[in-house]
């Protein structure tokens, strides 16, 4: 369990840089989306950064779940957000607030105290194809809903938000699959980690949401899609693990700090969004 919290802090830290990067690359490209957004952003050399940054970052996501369960590893991925802004502070030539820094704190504060009373655990590493195939379902025709509704609406809140929110189920999906076929990669060697469908799946279920992400960055400010990138990546993470997984997490009288968690979270994210910005609204 220590392994997966220390590897999925790295990872955080990874991917918070690697959204940074790639947010500041995003706002000197000219308004556009799909391919030729990408074929845009790789001339950039800040994009080129972003994206070591996620690679890196995927890399540490791997070995956290090869050593803790889903409900533990992706929820610590909410700490991407207060790193990214903390990133993007001294990038921007920005300094962050006082009521800032106690918005930080209480992000990571409240997930402490939420994965402290949860004690997310894992029982076993692979799902059968039975519940595999209502998951994909609901999951990639989720990640299809977002791309249809952003095409009927042009407030820039609404499309970097749900595009953010079908990358974030894109997240959670593409962790799912890893943690499957990493598993096997662990248990039984490269053949059997070549040769599973979960290995391509995490494959092109990471380069969907990788699409989503960059036109969420470029469609509107940071206070759209972060929030909605972050919670929704750790929400349906938690909510994955327990369908495929048999994941568990306490309740009983264990749900009141939960919940009390939750809502520092929840204060805090919203309080970063309105206090910093200079840091979250870089495009318009």
């Amino acid at each position: 369990m220590v392994l997966a919290v220390l590897f999925a802090v790295l990872g955080a830290v990874s991917n918070a840089v690697g959204t940074a990067f790639q947010r500041k690359a995003a706002s000197t490209v000219s308004r556009g989306g799909g391919v030729h957004l990408l074929l845009a952003l790789v001339r950039r050399p800040a994009w080129a950064i972003g994206i070591a940054g996620v690679t890196g970052a995927a890399l540490f996501q791997a070995l956290a779940l090869v050593n803790g369960p889903m409900a533990l590893v992706q929820p610590l991925f909410m700490l991407e957000l207060p790193f990214a802004l903390l990133i993007a502070a001294p990038l921007l030539h920005r300094r962050l607030s006082a009521q800032g820094w106690w918005a930080v704190g209480g992000v990571v504060a409240g997930l402490a105290l939420l994965l402290a009373s949860a004690a997310p655990a894992g029982s076993r590493e692979q799902a059968s194809m039975l519940r595999w195939i209502p998951v994909l379902v609901l999951t990639l025709g989720a990640m299809v809903t977002a791309v249809l509704l952003v095409r009927s609406s042009t407030s820039p809140l609404f499309r970097a938000a749900t595009l953010a929110t079908g990358a974030a189920i894109g997240n959670a999906l593409t962790a799912a699959l890893m943690k499957s076929a990493t598993s096997r990669l662990a248990d039984a060697g490269l053949p059997a980690f070549l040769t599973t469908w979960q290995t391509y799946g995490f494959a092109l279920t990471g380069v969907a949401a990788l699409l989503l992400l960059e036109n969420s960055l470029q469609a509107g400010p940071l206070a759209a899609s972060q929030p909605a990138l972050t919670i929704g990546d750790a929400a349906v993470s938690l909510v994955l693990g327990v369908v495929l997984f048999d994941e568990t997490i306490r309740t009983g009288w264990w749900l009141l700090p939960e919940a009390i968690g939750a809502g520092l979270i929840l204060w805090g994210v919203v309080r970063l969004t309105r206090v910093v910005p200079h840091l979250v609204d870089i495009v318009r």
